[in-house]
């Protein structure tokens, strides 16, 4: 049986009046408007694009050994696009390594060229990868998340990119703007970070951010892949979440400079890719990075 497809939901209650009881947002400069509204615009094209976050049609997890391919609804990766065989091949895992064998005659090309024999996927993991295949107008690669491996499929004609009708944000808000001082630890901490897909992937974390919103004093623990990364990833859940923003939390990136501090623009918090498609693996806001304040900037998810 091909495998079940992830599907978070999360209720998003929403609230009539969200500002009612909030005061007016003060002036904000016209150069920083200019850039928010820059960076806004180019966060729209990037998710858009055709082979963007919104193009995504398919998350099929592989077991070990073969998984056959194709539009036959029991196939593991199953690809619903006319013109596809109800079999094109399989795709086998072993101890963590996958290989595609494609059915002659069948039309799966690899870097332009057609694949006749059996191939090497490299994941999303490996160095050089992810291998991109070509079937029809769909595109397919192999992902590794935590100790699994999936195939993810994308479609630039998908409902979700083709109705998509814009992202929504909350009133742009100065304030929200604040600066940031990391609290290092002697040496960055592994953690375990749960995804919405059941996964479970591992990043470090360098400390606790420290940082003020409306006269509160909050921390937020952000994440960086290497342990000299200056690049702070930043995943948390405040009041709005589940009732104007995606209840699983919103996404955030920052700079550590080298006296350690970091501005923290709320203004630029981010919905994750999985508050627009149930074929993403995001990861999920640890229960350390929710906020008792409602963060009234960035993105708002009503409409998806």
């Amino acid at each position: 049986m091909r495998n079940a497809r992830p599907f978070i939901v999360l209720a998003l209650g929403l609230s009539v009046f969200p500002y009612a009881c909030k005061p007016a947002s003060p002036p904000v400069d016209p150069a920083y408007s200019a850039e928010i509204h820059s960076w806004r615009a180019q966060r729209e094209e990037k998710l858009t694009a055709s082979d963007g976050w919104l193009s995504l049609v398919g998350l099929d997890w592989l077991e070990e050994g073969d998984n056959e391919i194709g539009s036959d609804p029991e196939a593991t990766v199953f690809l619903e696009v006319p013109g596809i065989p109800q079999s094109l091949g399989k795709i086998t895992l072993l101890q963590g390594q996958t290989t595609l064998e494609v059915n002659a005659g069948a039309d799966v090309r690899l870097d332009g060229d057609i694949v006749d024999q059996p191939t090497i996927l490299l994941s999303d993991a490996e160095e050089g990868g992810p291998d991109l295949l070509q079937i029809e107008r769909l595109t397919a690669y192999v992902i590794k998340r935590g100790d699994r491996m999936a195939v993810r499929v994308k479609d630039p004609e998908a409902p979700t990119r083709l109705g998509f009708a814009g992202l929504e944000y909350f009133p742009l808000n100065s304030t929200l703007k604040v600066e940031a001082r990391l609290e290092a630890f002697p040496e960055p901490r592994d953690v375990i970070i749960p995804t919405a897909a059941g996964t479970q992937d591992h990043m470090l974390c360098p400390g606790i951010l420290h940082f003020t919103v409306e006269g509160l004093d909050l921390t937020l623990q952000p994440w960086i892949e290497t342990p000299d990364d200056r690049d702070l990833f930043i995943v948390f859940t405040d009041g709005t979440s589940g009732r104007l923003t995606y209840g699983a939390g919103r996404f955030l990136s920052a700079e550590l400079r080298k006296d350690g501090t970091a501005t923290l623009d709320f203004n630029r918090a981010t919905t994750p890719p999985c508050g627009f498609t149930p074929f993403a693996t995001c990861p999920l806001a640890p229960p350390e990075n929710a906020l008792a304040v409602d963060i009234l900037a960035g993105e708002q998810l009503l409409g998806h």
